[in-house]
């Protein structure tokens, strides 16, 4: 049995992890964000540990204290937290994100884990136990792409492609092979309804990893809440990369998009 530190975001991705590491018979010890993390994640959970936004000088002390020597970084964080709550970190916080020249998630991210590992404490590929997840190639909805949204598809992940070298975003809204929305610090949903005001609806949504895509750091995800946000804006397709993004809630979402007549396509 292994013991691992699980830093938990928002959303039901870390509670998913720590129900499936359980089920390999391992033990998760869960640090959460006060406001942010799930309330639900205790009950899934050996022991859970909450702190405040910045509290990391706190967070490896328990970590220490836990004796663990490998954690999983999940679940949803806004990137705006960086921007307008930078007076709430700790000196260590403010020492770690001062040595870095941008405020871009890999950035950030890898100079945590390199002080972490200072420590002895190891990020791991939190993919090992969510394998399930990450759908195949394929349509999985009744209604399929028409031939001009397989267009769109095509030209959506080709830009994807391109923008993933500026670390912007993962997220692109295409319509009539003319991009109407990129992803930025705002995330996917935000993005989705951005691009309902724009294209008045009708625009297909892809989702993609980066070629060079670290899953320690950062895991792409679709939810259910994204396909609400899709629905409201008036989108007609989704599309995700096939075994390098995250499908979750995936039998609620696949009821909603047939009845919605939204096609969801695993590229």
């Amino acid at each position: 049995m292994a013991k691992i530190g699980l830093v938990a975001g928002a959303g039901s991705l870390p509670i998913i992890f720590a129900d499936n590491a359980k089920k390999f018979g391992d033990a998760v010890i869960a640090f959460g964000l006060k406001g942010v993390s799930s309330d639900d994640l205790p009950d899934h959970v050996e022991k859970m540990h909450w702190l405040e936004w910045g509290d990391f000088q706190k967070g490896l002390f328990l970590l220490a204290a836990e004796r663990i020597r490998k954690i999983a970084l999940l679940g949803k964080l806004e990137k705006s937290l960086f921007f307008k709550n930078e007076s709430d970190l700790d000196a260590k916080s403010k020492e770690a994100i001062g040595r870095v020249k941008d405020k871009k998630d890999y950035s950030l991210l890898k100079k945590a884990s390199d002080i972490i590992a200072k420590f002895g404490v190891e990020v791991m590929d939190p993919t090992v136990y969510l394998g399930e997840l990450m759908p195949e190639k394929g349509v999985l909805t009744k209604s399929s792409p028409t031939d001009k949204e397989s267009m769109d598809i095509k030209y959506a992940s080709s830009v994807a492609r391109e923008l993933s070298k500026f670390d912007i975003g993962q997220t692109v809204v295409v319509k009539d092979n003319t991009v109407v929305a990129l992803e930025a610090v705002e995330g996917t949903d935000e993005t989705i309804k951005r691009a309902g005001t724009l294209a008045g609806g009708g625009f297909t949504v892809v989702k993609m990893a980066r070629p060079d895509q670290d899953m320690r750091f950062d895991v792409p995800l679709v939810g259910l809440d994204t396909l609400k946000s899709l629905i409201d804006a008036g989108g007609r397709v989704l599309a995700l990369e096939a075994k390098r993004t995250m499908l979750i809630d995936r039998k609620e979402i696949i009821e909603l998009a047939d009845e919605k007549n939204v096609a969801i396509v695993v590229i």
